[in-house]
């Protein structure tokens, strides 16, 4: 590792500080419910209300909006397609701020702002750099989208911070586990399979964090899935660094309980207990459905409750898999890296006078576009990833890909559907990752010639100031500010999928 103590948190911290002023600035603006925040942050605070969902009246967002807060909720429960947790921590800003904007978009930019400091010290472990982690910080802090959905109250950046929580529990565990083979070498070397590794408190964190990622949004099974697999390959690959004969046959046999526990027992135990409020009422939607429709044979023996909640879910199910309503923004997965079709969360178009106007005709937008630099930047790195993973078997490159994969090529399966680019954020942090390994390789490692590391930061620096002008144009519509109608397409590079 590189040097730790200050050294090691100093950038890290500047950057995560970087991110909370671009995240908290004007957090209450625009005064509105933003996109799908009408459902998520009604649903947020039904939930601190009632423990579940329940149904608004027709004009509940302008009473909202102007501080009447009774006479909101029909009494009936909602029929929501989203597990709760995202939402209770939602609530937790209106519990302390209010039914404000400020105050339902609180937590989510708590989360993406400590998401930076997450993956700043997540690269820092990976690529043993200190630079290198301040810089992977740097762009995810800056990037569009990620700021866009650090201010705005819906669940995908919440999904985010918990997959990349887990993912970087999944690292620390990784080091840890290759650690304490390597002073237990006597008891590796020479064996067909190699001892049981032990507790492993990291890999039981990162079970706790894909859970509460699953408590927000089904789309988590794919990490879960992709990393349950990883954790294995690396267990195998450190026993085979031991000597053990047999190593990924040993990891399989010797840890599989183990693994087995922590990252698919433990995550439906947290996913459960997000469920808590529902189980607790009895009039939340389907709450009592058991009890409607009793049943025969071994699934008596099946709780009430588990039972309605698993019609509940195949409800949720069905709807995801059948939604198809066009809409305005909705977008292939091919074109979602390339940020082929962003999505307009908020548009205004206030004329001279009005909302600080002072020319003919201004745009007030709030536009979830990731800043093109990085994005376009991350797609040249994947390929570079690619050839890491096959030329060199390198370990990072295949997590960075599994991460991207896992987060985008299922809703390949869904292009029927009625899908959205700012989806694709969950897969930032990875792609923010493969993008630091590359500007790793142009700096190339500390033993190069001056020359040649002289050269190399040049062309990081170069690109991390191309990326800041990149985000930096695009700032006022990142945050709903009011600008010329004429500067608002300029800004927009005149591409007309964007608009």
């Amino acid at each position: 590792m590189p040097a730790g103590g200050w050294r090691g948190w100093l950038g890290p911290l500047l950057v995560t500080v970087l991110a909370g002023i671009l995240r908290f600035w004007r957090l209450g603006q625009p005064h509105a419910f933003v996109f799908d925040e009408t459902y998520y942050a009604k649903d947020a605070y039904s939930l601190l209300r009632y423990g579940y969902e329940s149904q608004s009246v027709g004009d509940a967002n302008e009473k909202i909006l102007a501080g009447h807060l009774t006479n909101v909720w029909t009494g009936d429960a909602s029929f929501v397609v989203h597990p709760p947790l995202g939402k209770w921590l939602i609530s937790i800003g209106i519990k302390v701020f209010g039914m404000t904007p400020f105050g339902w978009r609180f937590m989510v930019a708590v989360l993406g702002t400590l998401a930076v400091l997450v993956l700043a010290r997540t690269a820092r472990r990976m690529t043993r750099s200190n630079v290198l982690g301040t810089i992977a910080g740097f762009l995810l802090a800056i990037d569009g989208l990620a700021i866009v959905l650090s201010r705005t109250a819906i669940l995908d950046g919440i999904l985010m911070f918990f997959t990349l929580c887990g993912f970087a529990a999944l690292v620390v565990d990784r080091d840890r586990y290759r650690s304490r083979v390597a002073t237990r070498l006597e008891d590796y070397a020479g064996q067909a399979f190699g001892p049981r590794s032990g507790f492993r408190p990291f890999l039981v964190l990162a079970g706790v964090f894909f859970g509460m990622a699953l408590a927000t949004k089904w789309s988590a099974l794919w990490f879960m899935a992709v990393f349950a697999v990883l954790v294995v390959v690396w267990d195998g690959g450190a026993r085979r660094t031991a000597g053990v004969r047999r190593a990924l046959s040993g990891a399989v046999l010797r840890d599989a309980l183990a693994t087995f526990t922590a990252l698919v027992l433990v995550p439906i135990g947290v996913y459960l207990l997000s469920w808590w409020g529902w189980f607790r009422s009895a009039a939340g939607y389907d709450r009592l459905w058991a009890l409607q429709h009793p049943t025969s044979g071994l699934a008596r023996f099946v709780p009430d409750a588990l039972r309605s909640l698993w019609h509940y879910h195949a409800e949720a199910y069905h709807f995801h898999v059948t939604l198809e309503t066009p809409h305005a923004y909705q977008s292939n997965p091919l074109g979602w890296l390339l940020l082929v079709r962003p999505v307009s969360f908020f548009y205004q178009g206030p004329k001279q006078g009005e909302q600080g106007c002072t020319v003919g005709s201004c745009a007030r937008e709030v536009l979830a576009l990731g800043t093109p630099v990085i994005w376009w930047g991350a797609v040249v790195a994947l390929v570079v990833m690619v050839w890491l993973l096959v030329a060199r078997s390198d370990w990072r490159a295949a997590a960075i890909l599994g991460g991207v994969a896992a987060g985008w090529l299922p809703w390949l399966h869904y292009m029927q559907r009625t899908i959205f680019q700012f989806y694709a954020v969950v897969t930032l942090p990875f792609l923010v990752l493969g993008l630091t390994m590359t500007m790793g390789l142009i700096l190339g490692p500390p033993t190069a010639r001056p020359e040649r590391r002289s050269v190399g930061a040049a062309v990081v620096g170069s690109y991390l100031v191309l990326a800041f002008a990149s985000f930096w144009l695009l700032w006022p519509l990142y945050t709903a500010q009011v600008i010329p109608y004429h500067s608002w397409w300029s800004r927009l590079l005149h591409i007309r999928s964007w608009v």
